[in-house]
């Protein structure tokens, strides 16, 4: 993975680094954590400039976090209940799954967006429970770029601190994000097989 993101970069550019944003919160198993300091480290050697980087960055990450508010807008509280309660073992997703987010999402709306964009899986899932609640679109877009441009700032920077070293992560981080998709898949699979509706 390593490798491709770095290829990717270096062969679009900025389209490249918001491309592979926009599907990291498509398919979250591609991880803003390898993408930006990637970027950051080819900021760093001067192939791009780190201020568009980010800003590259953080578009990507907005527009594919807007996807799922739009689509946790479209499907409702009503009809998502409906589809966990026929298809619950497969989206390992009870109905009262469904309520208790909702419940959470009421209580923290803005601050859930905003610093649920630091946190894996959850800055993609965060954008549904934001659509189910019709949280103001203004609102939800304005807590979705202050969190993006702070946690994909962050890991730029972090991948331009590192650039002489960053060979050396790499041996590190390529085997790591495949564990980390293993882990995911292991995870999701032992869910499935042991899931129980309540």
């Amino acid at each position: 993975m390593f490798d491709w993101v770095v290829s990717t970069i270096e062969g679009w550019g900025y389209l490249g680094v918001l491309l592979l944003m926009v599907a990291e919160n498509l398919f979250p198993p591609i991880p803003s954590e390898i993408i930006m300091p990637l970027a950051g480290f080819l900021a760093g050697r001067g192939d791009l400039s780190l201020g568009l980087t980010i800003l590259a960055g953080t578009v990507g990450s907005v527009i594919g976090t807007l996807f799922w508010y739009y689509v946790g807008k479209a499907i409702g509280e009503a009809r998502l209940k409906r589809f966990a309660a026929r298809h619950g073992r497969l989206l390992t997703l009870a109905p009262s799954d469904i309520d208790k987010a909702r419940e959470w999402f009421d209580r923290h709306g803005a601050a859930a967006v905003f610093f649920g964009r630091m946190l894996p899986t959850i800055r993609t899932l965060i954008s549904v429970p934001a659509g189910l609640s019709t949280m103001p679109f203004g609102k939800f877009l304005i807590f979705t770029l202050l969190g993006s441009a702070l946690w994909t700032g962050a890991l730029t920077v972090a991948g331009l601190v590192l650039h002489e070293n960053y060979a050396l992560v790499a041996d590190y981080v390529d085997p790591l994000s495949k564990l980390v998709i293993a882990v995911v898949v292991v995870v999701y699979l032992y869910r499935v097989f042991t899931w129980k509706p309540h």
